[in-house]
């Protein structure tokens, strides 16, 4: 590809600004799928942009914790192996991946890897023995690690020779590439895409992609979207010739892209298109990574503290060669220890004793690259809920490009992200998650870097925010939790209590009933959690469930909207609650939800989801017709929960209300006083108890807080945190969407077939339909209790039969009342009986489970309705 193309179009159907990686790829696969009208505009040349495309080493580690980065990996991977480079040779070059460990610390994190590996279906994933990695990487010094992670299928590709081929191919299904055409703004009206403004004319058309990448925050700063995408530089260097690789000397000068990479990347061209002939290389405890280039070795160091331009100041990419990703290497950040977490050993240093051939050799090419970082270290795609016809594709990496723009593509053309076996679930990595602090720079500035900080770090699942971008959102209660010693994690801006230290002396009542934990699984827990879950079961407690997701939903049509939106029969009464489900277009559940009819046209929704919860507020707004307003009313009211056998008596202290069965039947709501204060009461409980949960505004609700713990005094009631309504829930077997519930199965699979009525129409109702008859069931979810009862297991890690992965935890917590550590898989249909014995892999540990009955606690329902 030459850096010459089409002419800038006066209309298209679709435009992606940006040329890199992320944008050849949704462009390849639009067209893939039939899609006419494509045009592709950039500031820079073709294919050489010189975005981070342009300058990426283009390795490929595979597997990651998050499931969605390891499937977009393992996609990508198929996806440029289809492809040749200059030579005729795969343009995927699958040498292997290794990742070594120099602390046992590490080593156990390595083992996660392979766990990982397994449950999300990476080919042959193992543990190395030191003398093993030397074996495949002769230059390691295998004295100074512990040993090493191996996977077989890990590589590297050329970003720049991945841009032509996917660019060639989308170029031969029609798509245009415009270079050199610095887009200034994308004009909207009505709330619509409508064109496209470059340096060199408009392009009318019905649907834009900001792909991007550093760029991304600037473009949508214009639209007044605030996209949290931070620029990060990294360091990236290339050694002198080495006698030890010298047979690995390769010209590529007559390679079709070379000129015009080098035209704009110099000399370091020459080493960037030779590919490695040896696995890469990965030292997290020292944060680098390694490949070789023909006779030389190529450094990447992301060993130094976190550096984070203004996007404002961001150069652009222009016709000379100045490249805007690129800034001037920092030789400091190279032989001094910046890294906040390792404090100890300069990069050269940490480089020099991996690879003691490098030691002393000139660095010949360096530079500070710099790619996109988000808050939660995931891709920034979708469709902006600001305007229709506007999407993202920001935040990704040559690793996960492929993947991501399949995904987006099908998103954008069937309305559902998929890749070939099946669909994807994108929550963590929707635009629409975030809440409104996560535009701001002064969050995403810090974030972001704090994101670069970890990005090779050991991060316990469990693990949150603890010094930067604290206190942002606060419930009316905050200082009554701070005063009851409570134990405050981040959790979408807001301070919420997991555990209290005030419950300790709980501990000399049940006690004995909480097994100890050590090492991996006793951090960020606390026994105080089972302490306050067993004193729900046992007395009453108090939660503060404010940061739970609240929608209210009115209008004109409103009720035939929310029949349109749920599953379920919404033909109820007002003072009803009913439990429902939505589903995306291909049956997926999108949400499970809990809907109270507060008027004849009036609802109040309520969906758990967490920090991805703003996912669903996008969703109904997206599908709500013109009579009906969808409002957020999450920081509006105050909400807590009053659950136990004893929560009648401690409310009706407090309220003239009849709380009787008859007077107040389980799932309905009514308006009522506690004391003076206004509520709207359900009689719901997540903690599966007798209990109510309590709306009120949130002016109100210190005083309501208040006025339900005095009246709870007689009957000690306690404070309750999220690590006890964890355990308590999946004693019920009530779901957590994002969890053990999202989009990649249907409810039949999710075992919630009761909140389906397909006597009625609603989003995906066909193909809910088919999974109603057995024909889209593959799986079905698994309730599992493991046999050593001290025991306990963490999602993500794989449910085995013998050798064979069967499927992953989704969801584990240990259950205190039933006495074991549940866990909730997704299981071929066969292994989802129960009786049927599995084994779950974690820790290296094989653990026997067995699928139960569920639910495990109170099957019967006699508590919720006592």
């Amino acid at each position: 590809m030459t850096s010459t193309h089409g002419s800038l179009p006066a209309e298209a159907d679709t435009v992606i600004v940006g040329a890199g990686i992320v944008g050849c790829s949704v462009a390849y696969h639009l067209t893939e799928l039939g899609r006419d009208g494509v045009v592709v505009v950039d500031q820079g040349p073709l294919p050489t942009t010189g975005g981070s495309s342009s300058h990426a080493p283009g390795i490929m580690f595979q597997t990651a914790e998050p499931k969605v980065l390891t499937k977009f990996a393992m996609y990508s991977r198929r996806l440029y192996s289809q492809f040749e480079d200059g030579d005729g040779e795969p343009l995927y070059n699958e040498t292997g991946g290794i990742e070594v460990a120099r602390s046992d610390e590490r080593m156990d994190f390595l083992q996660r890897r392979v766990e990982w590996g397994k449950s999300w279906g990476v080919p042959e994933p193992q543990i190395l023995s030191p003398e093993e990695v030397a074996e495949n990487l002769p230059l390691v010094d295998s004295d100074v690690i512990e040993g090493g992670y191996y996977s077989p299928t890990d590589g590297q590709v050329s970003g720049v020779r991945a841009c032509a081929a996917l660019a060639e191919a989308a170029t031969e299904r029609g798509a245009t590439f415009v270079p050199h055409t610095r887009t200034e703004n994308v004009e909207v009206e009505g709330g619509e895409v409508r064109s496209v403004v470059t340096e060199n004319g408009e392009i009318e058309c019905d649907e834009v992609v900001i792909a991007t990448n550093i760029w991304a925050r600037q473009l949508g700063e214009k639209l007044g979207v605030h996209l949290p995408v931070t620029p990060v530089e990294h360091q990236y260097t290339i050694t002198e010739p080495l006698e030890e690789l010298a047979e690995s000397r390769k010209d590529v000068t007559d390679d079709p892209v070379y000129e015009n990479y080098r035209d704009v990347s110099g000399e370091k061209a020459d080493r960037l298109l030779v590919g490695p002939d040896r696995p890469i290389l990965r030292d997290q405890d020292n944060a680098m990574y390694f490949r070789t280039h023909g006779d030389a070795y190529g450094i990447g160091s992301y060993n130094h503290e976190p550096l984070v331009p203004d996007p404002q100041e961001l150069g652009g990419n222009d016709s000379d060669g100045e490249q805007g990703s690129v800034h001037e290497f920092s030789e400091y950040h190279m032989n001094n220890a910046t890294h906040p977490d390792r404090p100890d050993k300069a990069p050269r240093q940490a480089s020099d004793e991996l690879l003691p051939a490098t030691e002393g050799k000139e660095l010949e090419h360096r530079y500070n690259g710099m790619f996109a970082e988000s808050p939660n270290g995931l891709p920034v795609m979708g469709p902006v809920q600001e305007y229709d016809g506007l999407w993202t594709a920001a935040a990704i990496w040559v690793t996960h490009a492929g993947g991501a723009g399949k995904a987006l593509a099908e998103w954008m053309e069937n309305g559902v992200p998929r890749l070939p076996e099946g669909p994807i679930d994108l929550r963590h990595c929707d635009v629409n998650r975030f809440q409104p602090h996560e535009g701001s720079w002064d969050f995403a500035r810090d974030i972001g870097g704090e994101e670069y900080r970890i990005v090779y770090n050991i991060v316990h699942p469990k693990w949150t925010w603890t010094d930067h971008q604290r206190d942002i959102r606060r419930s009316s209660v905050y200082h009554k939790l701070e005063e009851l010693d409570a134990e405050l994690w981040a959790e979408a801006g807001w301070e919420e209590a997991h555990w209290f230290d005030s419950n300790a002396d709980l501990l000399a009542r049940y006690g004995d009933q909480i097994p100890d934990r050590d090492g991996w699984e006793a951090k960020y827990w606390s026994p105080i959690e089972g302490a306050e879950a067993l004193h729900v079961r046992n007395a009453v407690g108090l939660h503060d469930m404010t940061s739970f997701n609240k929608m209210e939903i009115s209008g004109r049509g409103a009720a035939e909207f929310v029949q349109y939106l749920c599953t379920n029969d919404m033909d109820i009464d007002v003072g009803q609650v009913r439990y429902t489900l939505m589903c995306n277009e291909e049956g997926g559940v999108r949400a499970d939800i809990t809907v109270t009819r507060l008027d004849d046209d009036r609802y109040l929704v309520l969906t758990t989801g967490r920090e991805v919860g703003q996912n669903h507020l996008a969703w109904i707004r997206e599908h709500a017709p013109a009579d009906v307003v969808v409002r957020d009313v999450t920081s509006n009211l105050s909400s807590f929960v009053l659950t136990g056998p004893d929560a009648r008596k401690v409310l009706e202290k407090v309220t003239r209300a009849d709380l009787s069965n008859d007077g107040f039947p389980y799932f309905t709501s009514q308006e009522i006083f506690v004391k003076n204060v206004p509520v709207t009461a359900l009689r719901v409980s997540y903690a599966g108890e007798l209990g109510w949960e309590l709306y009120t505004p949130a002016e109100y609700g210190e005083r309501l807080w208040e006025v339900l713990w005095q009246a709870g005094q007689e009957y000690d009631l306690r404070p309750y945190g999220n690590g006890a309504l964890d355990s308590l829930r999946i004693e019920k077997g009530f779901r957590l969407w994002g969890e053990d519930l999202h989009t990649e199965h249907n409810p039949y699979e999710a075992g919630l077939g009761f909140a389906v009525d397909l006597e009625t129409d609603f989003i995906g109702k066909s193909a809910v339909a088919e999974a109603a008859d057995g024909e889209n069931v593959r799986h079905e979810i698994a309730c599992l209790t493991l046999r050593d009862e001290d025991a306990v297991v963490f999602a993500d890690r794989p449910v085995l039969d013998g050798d064979e992965t069967l499927g992953y935890v989704h969801s584990a917590e240990y259950g205190y009342t039933v006495g074991s550590c549940i866990a909730y898989a997704y299981l071929p249909p066969g292994y989802a009986e129960p009786g049927v014995e599995v084994e779950i892999l974690h820790e290296g540990e094989r653990y026997e489970a067995t699928v139960r009955e569920e639910p495990l606690f109170d099957p019967e329902r006699e508590r919720v309705l006592s």
